[in-house]
C-alpha cells in the first residue's frame, strides 16, 4: 500500500480519509476511469501518498490529488486534453 510510506500515523489517517473523498468524487466519471476501479484507486493512493506530506490539512489534499489525478488523465488520454 502506498501509505506504507508515510510515518506519521497522523498523516496515514488524513491520506486514507482524503482518498475515500477524493475517489467518491472521482470514481463514477468514465471519461477519468482510463483502467479498472482497482487500479485506479490504486494509482490515486499514490498520488495520494505522494503529496500528504505537504498537505495543509485534509480539504487541501483531497483537492489536489483530483488536480493530480485529473491531469495524469489529461496526459494520458488525447480526447480529454482540452
Amino acid at each position: 500500500m502506498p501509505f506504507s510510506k508515510l510515518a506519521n500515523p497522523i498523516e496515514v489517517a488524513l491520506a486514507r480519509a482524503a482518498l475515500d473523498r477524493a475517489w467518491a468524487e472521482l470514481k463514477d466519471d468514465p471519461d477519468l476511469m482510463l483502467g479498472s476501479d482497482e487500479a485506479e484507486r490504486l494509482r490515486l493512493a499514490g498520488i495520494v501518498a505522494g503529496l500528504a506530506p505537504l498537505a495543509i490539512d485534509e480539504d487541501d489534499l483531497v483537492a489536489n490529488a483530483i488536480d493530480h489525478f485529473v491531469q495524469g488523465c489529461r496526459n494520458q488520454s488525447p480526447r480529454l486534453a482540452s
